[in-house]
């Protein structure tokens, strides 16, 4: 019996399975967790070589079995539509705990991730215009009331933008900027200095014309938020900057305990010739919300029907802290209901922008519903307050309810393409 035993080992090793290594996970950081696991970028640490990511190995195994990490929060169904879904696929989940488990060995020595520094050229390409942010000082403690920046394009004609891109300087303070085309004319923060930061009161910002159309007044052209990466709209598509226009930064900054000097700026591409379709971002909103003190589940609804055919290009759920889950739905002329986007488990902390791998075709006479839920409870962690009624507002401990929404219709037509909803609640609508 001894010598039979002694006489299996080898049979045994030999069937032993090959533990998993870095170098067999190596891949899998470089596509999934390398863009943001780098010196500069929206992660706190570096995982681009073994040494980096070894100390990590059971927060990693943990992230990635609870679906934390990669940061991605739209559910399965709807993210088989998606272009840049983070969602990772089982057999990665299941590597990476193998090796994590296994007690995270090296294995054959291999090259750190190699990867663009943060301070590198624009990942575009060189911009045909660049817009920069000229040094706003960031205090440490504070609130920080949005802040604008007016910067005339001195454009003599209509020009085609196929893409822009933001290279943001102190990413631990800035919180959000959308950059608005303002065309020759509009209301928006008219008083505005231009070239100067500028902090326009609530009355400067809401005012209008009378009748002024949305489309006069601005129009969004790119924003920046944590979790945003650059992607062009199709090859034969494009947003407009009308000749005269203004480029208008709202800018959005939360101090977190050290000062900082922000130059961000935004790199501007312009279409070789024009589009065949012309892109522009549709924004219902719910500004009149009105969230319950300690509600687990209050429901926000809002909408938006289109005057003329288009194509859906990207969609992007915006709540701000006691935002819980959101849904955006297309209703057909027919009757018929589609899911676009699903995201049962709303993140403040990473605002993902939902490019479709194939544009849908919307009918004249769809609607888009937008549906957000909040979180007032005393159960949800990050809720500043939830004795207070919350309304409307910049702030992080304030609300908002926005579905920012990109559709691209012929360039020849009307960018005054639809009609928002005034109303907060539906006569009908989904229920969750």
């Amino acid at each position: 019996m001894i010598r039979l035993t002694i006489c299996l080992l080898p049979l045994l090793a030999w069937c032993a399975p090959k533990p998993v290594t870095y170098a067999d996970i190596r891949p899998v950081m470089e596509r999934r967790c390398a863009s943001c696991h780098q010196k500069g970028e929206i992660a706190p640490m570096s995982m681009l070589s073994y040494q980096e990511t070894r100390p990590w190995a059971k927060a990693i195994r943990q992230a990635v079995l609870k679906r934390t990490m990669p940061p991605w929060h739209a559910d399965a169904e709807s993210s088989q539509r998606i272009h840049n879904s983070r969602l990772m696929p089982e057999a990665e989940v299941q590597q990476l705990v193998a090796w994590a488990d296994g007690g995270a060995v090296e294995g054959a020595p291999v090259n750190p991730i190699a990867v663009t520094k943060a301070d590198a050229k624009y990942t575009l390409g060189k911009p045909d215009m660049v817009i920069r942010i000229p040094g706003f000082e960031v205090p440490a403690e504070g609130t920080v009331r949005y802040t604008f920046l007016v910067t005339p394009t001195n454009l003599t004609e209509d020009k085609w933008v196929s893409a822009a891109e933001w290279k943001i300087d102190q990413r631990a303070v800035v919180h959000h900027i959308n950059a608005f085309v303002r065309p020759p004319g509009s209301s928006y923060v008219a008083t505005a200095p231009k070239g100067q930061l500028y902090v326009a009161s609530g009355a400067e910002r809401s005012f209008r014309h009378p009748n002024e159309r949305e489309i006069d007044r601005r129009e969004l052209l790119v924003g920046y938020e944590p979790g945003y990466r650059p992607i062009p709209w199709g090859p034969r598509q494009a947003k407009l900057i009308r000749k005269g226009s203004d480029i208008v930064f709202e800018i959005h900054f939360t101090t977190n305990g050290k000062a900082a000097i922000d130059h961000s700026e935004l790199g501007i591409y312009f279409a070789k010739q024009a589009p065949e379709e012309r892109v522009v971002t549709i924004t219902p909103a719910d500004s009149k919300l009105a969230i319950p003190a300690g509600d687990p589940n209050y429901r926000s609804f809002v909408w938006a029907e289109l005057k003329s055919a288009a194509k859906l290009i990207s969609l992007q759920p915006h709540m701000h802290l006691r935002g819980k889950a959101y849904r955006i739905d297309a209703v057909y002329p027919d009757g018929r209901r589609d899911t676009l986007v699903n995201v049962p488990r709303y993140d403040f902390n990473w605002q993902t922008t939902y490019f479709l791998k194939d544009p849908i075709a919307l009918p004249k006479g769809t609607k888009l519903e937008c549906t957000g839920w909040f979180d007032n409870s005393p159960n949800n962690p990050a809720n500043p307050d939830p004795t207070k009624v919350i309304h409307w507002g910049d702030q992080s401990w304030e609300e908002m309810n926005v579905g920012f929404i990109e559709i691209a219709f012929d360039r020849r037509g009307d960018g005054d393409i639809v009609t928002l909803s005034d109303t907060t609640k539906p006569a009908a609508g989904p229920g969750r």
